[in-house]
């Protein structure tokens, strides 16, 4: 017989941004490849307390008893992709609170507001509520900046968000339009101008794509 019982928890959640454009680029063997990775990626940048819960299609959820570990494992993760050659960017978000745990299974508002979290955040950023900011201002390597009340949907009230490790002098990322993956401008395999814009690409066939249909691709 399984048994309930309540405790405090802090989630993590990220998912990679554009991973259905990667796969209608790429198709599916290469989104496989990229969430093997990713998955592997993951696991290497846990810090000790922080356990890899399950994985939803490129969606990851971890969880913490302790919001420090989880913290700091959302930095390496976001830092460890970012130095991943050809590979979506990730989103990231972060909330703690009382929850059921049962067979290793987690439910209640703060798993919710967690994933309400994640889809707020841009790609490349990392968003937390005020649960586990407050633990983050006395971390001397994590910077906050506090983005405002947020409402979410079948979310009680708004709810603060804050960003963690916040770099607002920082170039913003070159993505490839079709697969929506981060490209490297100086080692880019294809280079286009449209529309007085330079746009880059992984790949001669995401080029082409942009080519047949440039507007069909919004960055």
């Amino acid at each position: 017989m399984s048994t309930a019982r309540e405790t405090d928890a802090v989630f993590v959640m990220a998912d990679l941004s554009g991973f259905t454009a990667l796969t209608e680029a790429h198709g599916n063997l290469r989104a496989a490849d990229v969430v093997a990775r990713y998955q592997e990626i993951v696991r290497a940048v846990l810090e000790p307390g922080v356990r890899f819960l399950e994985r939803v299609g490129d969606e990851v959820v971890l969880v913490a008893e302790e919001a420090v570990p989880a913290i700091r494992t959302a930095v390496r993760l976001r830092d460890a992709i970012e130095r991943e050659p050809l590979f979506p960017m990730v989103r990231i978000g972060l909330n703690g609170g009382r929850v059921v745990e049962r067979d290793g299974e987690y439910f209640g508002a703060a798993l919710n507001v967690a994933a309400r979290v994640t889809a707020h955040a841009r790609p490349g950023q990392i968003l937390a509520t005020e649960t586990v900011a407050a633990r983050a201002r006395a971390l001397p390597d994590v910077t906050l900046c506090r983005l405002g009340d947020v409402k979410f949907k079948n979310v009680a009230g708004p709810v603060p968000v804050f960003e963690l490790v916040c770099r607002p002098d920082e170039a913003p990322a070159v993505i490839d339009p079709v697969c929506r993956m981060r490209v490297d401008p100086e080692t880019a395999p294809a280079r286009l101008t449209y529309r007085d814009a330079a746009y880059h690409f992984c790949s001669l066939a995401c080029a082409k794509a942009f080519l047949e249909a440039p507007d069909a691709y919004p960055l």
